[in-house]
């Protein structure tokens, strides 16, 4: 009798899930292990370090609520029903933000919190449904202060704890990692900078006018240029091409050129470009003899998206992304507003809170689309790390965010009538910055995924596997909370 075993790779990621499962389920013996025992030490040194530094600098660790009231901003809410009040509902907090406002108005100028914040969405692998926030708040300050003192922070965490220092960390507006990267968080450990050979947000055009309908028929044409991997067999091309047409990524096909070793180009669309348009391809790029230029094609900003993708796994597979080799970026100047086609309203990109941009406060009607916020994320490696902003601080300027955002007066003042009757009695000008404590832990140990960083963490469908949890409650339990 003849048993037929499945492929090795169903076995491998069979083997690897029953094995994380089991983990989980008995994480009590797992934590026996050195590899994971200096994670949470890793932890530990950290947060002593973070401690530390902001207590040195002034800052007084506050705690605030864990039951709060839903909000309909940001991710869905985890709502936790009140049995002393029947039909009404607490939230557990998304992230202290109000409150750390409030802080502000009440005179506290410099807070911190390590903390807690849960957020009921889809989960990854540095995802998990409570997460902890170094959590921080200024008053009296501008966004290069702020910038300033949390790079200190950070620089003192790497020099501390992993004995790496750093000069000034470089800057790139939202605009420009879009347009060079097609991601808000680029990777800068490598170039691979993007290059558009046709975009209707520039004149250049070395595409159109071949007969070639695919890059004729869409408004961009967007490439990178690989170093050295203009070795890469047929094969390994083709599964480039099946990369970018996986549905999470969308891309129709892809379009490769390499540089011979004589300086001339080859292409899969040989047919239809000369070596004179291919020699164009090539100084667009600075390409040179052993690269590899490859392009996508469509609507400008899904095209640098999945582009995106494409160039990270190209930084992978070309040994690029070295997790020890750090390299931290700050990018500045998000847009204020994200529109929702679905709903037709404007939604805020970080939260309500955030400021725009003095210059284009006056947009804020005209053109909501064009309004920047006074917004920073601090980026290492690919990672969003942290991000904050200078808050608003006086209640006409919020009204008006609020209009902005679909709000009628009443639901305005039921939601946050709290932060804006508090504004009436003087709030200072003030900002803030959170930075994503187990990312964090992730980065300095070297992995991707921040379950190795907490003690008990949840799986990917948000339970815990060695305690059962969430689970079922006793129909007494149910009948006190009124259901």
């Amino acid at each position: 009798l003849m048993i037929r075993r499945p492929p090795r790779s169903t076995l491998d990621r069979s083997s690897a899930a029953s094995d994380v499962y089991k983990r989980q389920q008995y994480r009590y013996l797992d934590l026996r292990r050195d590899p994971v025992r200096a994670n949470l030490e890793l932890r530990h040194r950290l947060a002593q370090q973070i401690r530390n530094y902001l207590s040195d600098a002034s800052f007084l660790e506050v705690e605030t609520p864990v039951l709060i009231k839903s909000t309909p901003e940001g991710a869905r809410d985890f709502v936790v029903p009140s049995r002393m009040n029947p039909g009404q509902w607490y939230a557990l907090p998304q992230s202290p933000q109000t409150f750390k406002q409030l802080l502000m108005v009440s005179g506290f100028d410099r807070y911190f919190q390590i903390v807690k914040c849960f957020r009921d969405e889809d989960l990854r692998a540095d995802r998990q449904p409570e997460f902890t926030q170094i959590d921080c708040e200024m008053s009296f300050v501008e966004r290069e202060d702020i910038l300033q003192t949390f790079e200190g922070l950070a620089k003192h965490l790497f020099s501390a704890v992993k004995g790496v220092e750093f000069e000034a960390f470089p800057r790139m507006t939202y605009a420009d990692a879009m347009r060079l990267y097609g991601c808000d968080k680029p990777d800068i450990r490598f170039d691979m900078q993007f290059v558009e050979l046709k975009s209707p947000e520039s004149a250049v055009d070395l595409i159109s006018g071949k007969d070639f309908v695919v890059f004729d028929s869409v408004d961009s044409v967007v490439g990178i240029c690989a170093k050295g991997a203009g070795s890469y067999t047929r094969k390994q091309l083709d599964g480039l091409t099946d990369f970018v047409k996986r549905p999470q990524i969308g891309a129709k096909g892809l379009v490769w050129c390499r540089i011979e070793a004589d300086g001339s180009a080859k292409s899969s669309v040989d047919k239809f470009y000369d070596a004179e348009a291919l020699s164009a391809w090539k100084e667009a790029f600075g390409a040179e003899p052993g690269d590899l230029i490859l392009l996508l094609a469509g609507e400008l900003h899904k095209t640098r998206k999945q582009l995106n993708e494409l160039r990270l796994l190209m930084g992978s597979e070309l040994g690029l992304r070295d997790p020890f080799n750090y390299k931290p970026l700050w990018v500045l100047d998000f847009p204020l507003l994200e529109h929702d086609e679905e709903s037709g309203r404007w939604h805020a990109m970080h939260h309500p809170f955030t400021s725009p941009l003095p210059q284009d406060i006056e947009l804020m009607h005209s053109d909501p689309g064009a309004v920047r916020a006074d917004a920073y994320d601090l980026v290492i490696n690919g990672v969003e790390v942290g991000g904050g902003s200078i808050r608003i601080f006086d209640r006409p300027l919020q009204s008006r965010m609020f209009d902005l955002l679909g709000f009628s007066k009443e639901e305005a003042q039921a939601q946050f009538g709290f932060l804006m009757n508090a504004f009436e009695y003087g709030a200072p000008p003030h900002g803030g910055l959170a930075f994503g404590f187990d990312r964090l832990c992730s980065l300095f140990g070297g992995s991707e995924s921040i379950r190795d960083y907490i003690a008990f963490p949840k799986n990917n469908s948000g339970r815990d596997v060695m305690i059962d949890a969430p689970s079922a409650i006793d129909a007494k339990q149910l009948k006190e909370l009124g259901f």
